[in-house]
Order: structure tokens, then C-alpha cells, then sequence
């Protein structure tokens, strides 16, 4: 068993991270924080309040949780936090994924990157300060050390340019289409894949819409070249963009996983996995599916409740079958809760052999800790035991009279994604 610590473990990059180790029978993902966000809704193995990197604690604390949980392997999320940990990897009893030192400094700043990388014909132009030497305008500004888009921004004349200290980084305006590359280096640094993808709608840096690309030449030497000059192991990304006449450059190199290579990993690569067995010096081989995959998305919502419920009464027709087809939320909470050893009591008027129509949905009678089959003039609220329960039905009717009678939390079936416990 491979144990992973995720740290920290509350952004999107994170989420993916858990996405993609967690189902692995060989791996036991661990998540860890020092601001609460997300991570609490997502990872079974939590833990809050770590210490930040500043603080004089944070190695003492680090380690502890290292030791107690036996951990392996730390893949840090955030730039900035990967750049400090392989700089302090004397310092922390496990192994950072990501590279060597030269590696994460170079990474974590654009200054650094472009200087490496000068002499490449990929490279954008970069100016210098205090930029007198820019003839045409609009220029891009970045910070040097930043990430997503945070800081980022058009410059359209020389007068907006006041305020943009050497702490920046001026280039040439890149008007095209934007792509990531993701990337996996083996135990012994040579280059096993390159996977581009379109960014195609973006938000807050990070790519919302895009679709897979097929292998690139262009884009495959480009990596070549990074992956020569740096020292990765593991995954590994780097973002290109069109110029005017549409020659591919590069806007920044990351030694850690990226927020979208979900769609890299739904083309059958699993990065983060390939690096879990990098990192423990196993050889790895990669193997894709030659096919395109469209990735869009939005937010979703997680929720807790400050309710404790051992059983869940649950009613059939317009619930668990809704327009002929089985409601798959309401299925995902049913096998939940027999995870969970909460019962299922279907509570039902159906008109029909409800047997019968559990076999024809392909559904297993099982599943149910009870069954308690009522007449149309009876009142489902005269069958509930309402210590530590919970009631759900499509019918208001039947929610109101069991919530007038017993006070029990009783919900419709939009909300039972409410209900929902997705930490694994």
C-alpha cells in the first residue's frame, strides 16, 4: 500500500488528486490543510488545521502527521508550497513529487523559466526593465512569481506601464489559442508522455471547457526540451499560446499537478498515479486511448448537515423512479447508507407489484432494509418511527404530515444530493 498525503487539500488541482487516486486499491489518499475549504467535503482521511509553511511549527507538525499515517509520498498543490517543500526535502520525512531543487525554484519563477529557455524559438519575447525597449504595443504583464491568471493583464500603451515594477514580467502579447500540456517524466528522467489540451473557457486560471488533442509533433519536441533542461519526476505541465501568426509559445512550466488534467486522465493516462509509482521507483508504462474527450464544467455543491440519522424512510413512485427512469442520486444515497449501516425503509402506495417493478428497473429488493407497502387512504406518517430518521418523498402532502407530526427533517427529491457524502 502506497500512502499519499495531499497537502493542501482544499483547491480544484486537489480535487482532481483525490479524484484520481482514491478508487486505486494500491493507494490510501490522506488530505491536509492550514485554511479550511473544500478538502473536508472530499477526502475520508482529513486532516484541518496544519500549521502554515511560515510557521515555526509546520515541520515539527508535518512530520507527525508523516509518521503517525505512515505516509510515502507528499504531492503539494500550490506553487509556492511545492517550490518550499523540495527546498526543505532534508527537513520532511517523505518523498515530494514534483523534482530536484533547481527544478522547483526554476519552475516558480517566469524570470527563471524564460532565462533557461531564451535561446528556443518558442520562447515569447520578453522585455526589459524598465521596459524602454518595447516598440509595439499591446504587451502582456504577469507577476513573476504567480499563478492562473491572478496579477495577469493586458498593457495597451507605455503610460499603464508606471505602476509595473521589476517584480513583473513584461512579454509580448499572445493573441491565440491556448493549450496545456501534461506531462510525465519516469524514475530515470526520460520524457514518457505529452498530452495537449485546448483551454477553451476559462475561470479564475483555471480551464473550465476544453478538449483532448492528438499527439503533436511540435508540441512533443517542446516538452522534450523542457523536460532536458529541468529535472522532473513525475507528472508535470506547461501551457503554450498562439502569437499573431500563430507559432506556439510558451507562457509557464508547473512542477505539480494541474486543475484540468482530469481530461488527460479520462483519456486513460492517470498522472497522478504514474507519479505515485515514479516516486517509489517503480518503471511505468503509458498507455492512451486514441480517441477525443470534451471536457466541460461548472461549480457543483457539497453539503454537511448537523443531523445524525441512523434510518431513512424513502418513498418509491416520483422518488426512486422518476419519468421511467431510475433516479440515479437517490440510488448512489441508498447503496451509501447500506455502506453506512443506516436503514432503507421504502415506504410505498405503489399501485403495482412493487417486486415486480424493483426487478423490471433492475433494482435489488436487498437493497431495502424494509418494505412497508400502504393503501391509498393510508397515512405514511402513521408508520414511521421518528427516532433519528429522516423521511423523503416527492409528494408535499406526505412531507408536511410527517413533519407536522414528528419534526423530522423531510426533503424532496432535488435535495437528497444534500444527502450525499462524496469523501472516499
Amino acid at each position: 500500500m502506497i500512502k499519499v498525503l495531499i497537502f493542501p487539500a482544499g483547491e480544484i488541482n486537489s480535487i482532481e488528486l483525490h479524484d484520481a487516486l482514491s478508487t486505486c486499491v494500491n493507494i490510501e489518499v490522506w488530505g491536509a490543510s492550514s485554511i479550511e475549504r473544500h478538502g473536508k467535503y472530499i477526502f475520508e482521511n482529513y486532516i484541518p488545521n496544519m500549521p502554515m509553511i511560515t510557521d515555526e511549527s509546520f515541520f515539527d507538525a508535518f512530520n507527525k502527521v508523516i509518521h503517525v499515517h505512515n505516509i510515502d509520498i507528499i504531492f503539494a498543490t500550490h506553487d509556492t508550497v511545492v517550490d518550499f517543500l523540495i527546498k526543505n526535502q532534508d527537513k520532511i520525512n517523505a518523498k515530494i513529487a514534483g523534482g530536484d531543487i533547481f527544478t522547483a525554484d526554476t519552475c516558480r519563477s517566469k524570470k527563471k523559466t524564460y532565462s533557461l529557455l531564451k535561446e528556443y524559438d518558442f520562447m515569447p519575447k520578453v522585455y526589459k526593465f524598465p521596459y524602454g525597449d518595447i516598440e509595439d504595443f499591446p504587451v502582456f504583464v504577469k507577476p513573476d512569481k504567480g499563478q492562473g491568471s491572478v496579477g495577469a493583464k493586458i498593457i495597451h500603451d507605455i503610460n499603464e506601464l508606471k505602476n509595473i515594477d521589476d517584480s513583473y514580467v513584461v512579454c509580448e502579447y499572445l493573441p491565440g489559442k491556448e493549450y496545456t500540456v501534461d506531462c510525465i517524466t519516469d524514475k530515470d528522467g526520460v520524457l514518457r508522455g505529452a498530452f495537449p489540451r485546448t483551454r477553451d473557457r476559462i475561470m479564475a486560471g483555471i480551464s473550465v471547457a476544453g478538449k483532448t488533442l492528438p499527439q503533436n509533433k511540435e508540441i512533443t519536441q517542446i516538452a522534450e526540451i523542457i523536460n532536458s533542461k529541468l529535472h522532473f519526476k513525475g507528472m508535470w505541465y506547461f501551457q503554450l499560446k498562439e502569437d499573431k501568426n500563430g507559432k506556439l509559445k510558451l507562457l509557464e512550466i508547473s512542477a505539480k499537478v494541474s486543475g484540468s488534467m482530469c481530461l488527460t486522465r479520462m483519456r486513460g493516462v492517470n498522472l497522478p498515479l504514474l507519479t505515485a509509482y515514479t516516486m517509489m521507483g517503480y518503471p511505468i508504462d503509458v498507455q492512451e486511448n486514441n480517441i477525443e474527450i470534451i471536457m466541460d464544467r461548472t461549480l457543483i455543491a457539497r453539503y454537511n448537515i448537523n443531523y445524525d440519522f441512523n434510518v431513512a424512510y424513502l418513498d418509491f413512485d416520483d422518488t426512486v423512479i422518476v419519468k421511467n427512469k431510475v433516479n440515479k442520486n437517490i440510488l448512489s444515497f441508498i447503496y451509501q447508507c447500506n455502506e453506512k449501516n443506516i436503514a432503507i425503509i421504502l415506504i410505498t402506495k405503489h399501485n403495482k407489484d412493487i417486486y415486480d417493478t424493483l426487478e423490471k428497473y433492475k433494482i435489488h429488493a436487498s437493497l431495502f432494509t424494509k418494505i412497508i407497502l400502504l393503501k391509498e387512504s393510508e397515512n405514511k406518517s402513521d408508520y414511521i418511527n421518528p427516532e433519528n430518521a429522516i423521511f423523503i418523498d416527492n409528494m408535499y402532502k406526505e412531507r408536511k404530515s410527517v413533519y407536522d407530526k414528528y419534526k423530522i427533517p423531510v426533503f424532496d427529491v432535488d435535495a437528497v444530493e444534500l444527502l450525499l457524502d462524496w469523501r472516499n
